[in-house]
């Protein structure tokens, strides 16, 4: 369980800092097509930061908006709230807000920035569906999110994506200002060097949006396999989780009220998964025979 913890942790940071090298290069190239330099990189962050501030400090209410759910008071479903008051006691944090999805597709979602303003949402068919052990594993998993502040990662993420679509975009159309052959002239560079130089400009702003997406993705994937490495540490159970994934992965009822804006939320894909490597290059889950084995090997 360490070893899985410290290494999804290592995948993590190194995914980060390759977005930052990127957000560097292409902040260069910028300063480089214009007279902006490194200051190219102040109103992109300023735009992004901006961009995603209302969504990150009000993320638990617009996605429990978003998903329908209600709150649930401990009467209703006692079971539920005995697991999240345990978890939370053997985590070390506050008791997170219960809500309930009036769905029969089991399946589960954690959001808010901090443990102190976190959210944990359940189906109908989750409840139903799960047994206890199994429930254990999936609430844990969740309030790992709230612990490893993955809302805050991905929401760093999300303003590096930011930041790179519109330095991406900034480059372009420096193509059409003419800013680059301005910048070439002016310092005298060779016409093949300039010429290189704009051809890989123009590379970097067209697959530089790309790349970010797929880093966002990547990242995504490495929290799903730390929040499942930290449940198995939660419970000192990995076979709870386990087996709980195996029934979400053999249950094809889909989620109603899930879409591709939130998908990623939810302990395991709401919508039809698709088989294939590139379809796997662009998911927000890691396919659940490579977690469920991940937890069997603990």
């Amino acid at each position: 369980m360490y070893k899985q913890i410290s290494r999804n942790k290592r995948r993590s940071f190194f995914l980060v800092l390759f977005f930052f090298a990127l957000i560097f290069v292409l902040t260069w190239v910028f300063g480089q097509m214009t007279e902006l330099g490194a200051y190219a990189l102040i109103p992109a962050l300023v735009i992004a930061v901006l961009a995603t501030f209302t969504s990150y400090f009000y993320s638990d209410r617009i996605a429990l908006a978003v998903s329908r759910a209600r709150p649930v008071k401990k009467e209703e479903y006692p079971h539920l709230y005995n697991v999240v008051e345990g978890l939370a006691i053997a985590a070390g944090l506050p008791k997170p807000r219960c809500y309930v999805i009036n769905d029969t597709a089991p399946n589960a979602f954690a959001s808010g920035r901090n443990p102190e303003n976190s959210v944990i949402v359940v189906t109908e068919g989750l409840l139903s569906k799960l047994n206890r052990v199994e429930l254990e594993g999936v609430i844990a998993h969740e309030m790992s999110h709230i612990k490893n502040y993955d809302i805050l990662v991905q929401t760093l993420a999300v303003v590096m994506v930011g930041v790179i679509a519109l330095l991406s975009d900034w480059i372009m159309r420096s193509f059409f200002w003419g800013g680059g052959k301005r910048r070439s002239s002016d310092r005298g560079k060779s016409g093949n060097a300039a010429a290189i130089f704009l051809v890989v400009g123009l590379i970097l702003a067209i697959l530089s949006p790309l790349i970010a997406q797929l880093l966002r993705l990547a990242v995504s994937r490495k929290r799903e396999f730390l929040a499942d490495a930290s449940s198995a540490m939660m419970t000192r159970y990995p076979a709870g989780l386990a087996s709980a994934l195996r029934k979400l992965a053999a249950d094809k009822e889909p989620l109603e009220v899930a879409n591709k804006a939130t998908a990623h939320m939810y302990i395991v894909n709401p919508l039809k998964e698709h088989k294939g490597k590139m379809n796997k290059l662009f998911s927000t889950h890691p396919p659940i025979e490579e977690r469920i084995a991940a937890l069997e090997s603990m």
